[in-house]
């Protein structure tokens, strides 16, 4: 809590928290932002020019990995400080949905970047396409998939099993993302409970 105006006190006279902390509301924004550049970039790269295909999907891998990062970092934050409730007003169903869904974005966001971490990692070309993350410094594939024989991983077609597997994390990326800001909408301009000021700046 960064000061009063940040938090109301219950009936015991215990602090409750009417607002994320600075940290929260950071890194929620920038993982937002870095996810939004990022469904843009894989979007585009089939159309894009060739000799500009590579930059750009090397540009998505580095994107990915720092959205992994940060996920996770998100998610310790979380654990570490109460985020604050929701309206009282609310009925329990709908508290009930806001934090299922909260609970599967953070999933999908740890779980969208690792299957396309794994997709990488499967190339049949990996092991001699050193990968850098920003251009910046070398980052590592994961090992026990790149060092499979290629003859296993072509028989087992993981790099297109992974591939299918991301792109199919994304699809339900969008959904939920559709749905987590329609609900903060309809919160603000139709049930008049802003939702929107505990994560504003």
């Amino acid at each position: 809590m960064n000061s009063h105006a940040d938090s109301l006190a219950d009936s015991t006279g215990t602090p409750v928290p009417t607002r994320y902390t600075r940290t929260a509301i950071t890194l929620h924004w920038l993982i937002a932002l870095l996810i939004i550049c990022n469904v843009v970039l894989g979007l585009s790269a089939d159309s894009l020019p060739d000799d500009w295909v590579r930059p750009v999907v090397d540009t998505h891998k580095s994107i990915g990995i720092t959205v992994l990062g940060l996920a996770l970092l998100r998610v310790l934050w979380r654990v570490s400080h109460k985020p604050p409730p929701l309206p009282r007003e609310f009925p329990s169903w709908e508290k009930m949905a806001a934090h299922v869904a909260h609970f599967l974005l953070y999933l999908l966001m740890i779980a969208l970047p690792l299957s396309g971490w794994l997709h990488d990692s499967a190339w049949k070309d990996a092991a001699t396409h050193p990968m850098r993350l920003f251009n910046l410094f070398p980052w590592p594939r994961i090992g026990f998939v790149m060092n499979l024989d290629p003859a296993l991983k072509e028989s087992l077609h993981l790099h297109d099993r992974f591939g299918a597997l991301h792109t199919w994390l994304g699809y339900a990326l969008y959904a939920l993302l559709a749905m987590h800001i329609g609900g903060a909408l309809k919160h603000q301009w139709i049930d008049r409970k802003s939702v929107l000021k505990r994560m504003v700046p």
